[in-house]
């Protein structure tokens, strides 16, 4: 979803098995901030899924092991969902210059080069520095889970309060006020319900 302009969101995901969600937020330059909210629905068949060497990876947004997601991302941006069997390794090229996180969803994942590197736990982040690739490895003896999030830096401040985030608190003063005069892109929120 691109918030854009005139957007209150709200998600309460719901299932009767038990589910778990990762929600990532990426910052819109200055320039795009008033766009015109979009969203693009992609069903579980629409994401890519690609596997190699014990490797498996989801391709949510950007590209990884041949496989180009549909998504469009206002800044560019990479979000993979890993899996590694016992064993595997994963190479992750990566466009210099942009900011580099994992997340470790289960097991443990050794990332760096075989012979230094670090090993992160379940429920931990490691935020690489700038390089062109990300290497990870499943040392362990049941499959590990990450997600590798990448992303062009976009060098501006970031001012956020209540559902809004700007570049200056003057600008945040502003998105309140057309918010409770309805104005640029707010005209119909008095009429906004929350849907069940």
């Amino acid at each position: 979803m691109t918030a854009g302009r005139g957007v209150m969101h709200s998600e309460m995901p719901h299932s009767a098995e038990e589910a778990h969600g990762i929600q990532l937020w990426i910052n819109l330059p200055k320039s795009e901030k008033m766009v015109e909210p979009a969203y693009q629905d992609r069903d579980k068949k629409d994401i890519p899924v690609v596997s190699k060497n014990g490797a498996t990876v989801k391709v949510i947004a950007g590209e990884s092991l041949g496989a180009k997601s549909e998504v469009v991302t206002r800044t560019p941006a990479y979000y993979l969902d890993v899996h590694l069997e016992k064993g595997a390794k994963f190479n992750q090229p990566l466009p210099k210059g942009w900011n580099t996180f994992a997340y470790v969803l289960s097991g443990a994942v050794h990332f760096g080069p075989d012979t230094e590197g670090q090993v992160v736990p379940k429920y931990s982040t490691v935020v690489f520095n700038d390089g062109d690739c990300v290497d990870a490895k499943n040392n362990g003896d049941d499959i590990t889970q990450f997600v590798l999030i990448a992303g062009k830096p976009i060098g501006e401040p970031v001012v956020r309060r209540g559902p809004f985030v700007m570049n200056t608190s003057e600008e945040i003063q502003q998105a309140f006020k057309d918010f409770r005069s309805g104005q640029n892109g707010f005209e119909k929120a008095n009429d906004w319900r929350l849907r069940k």
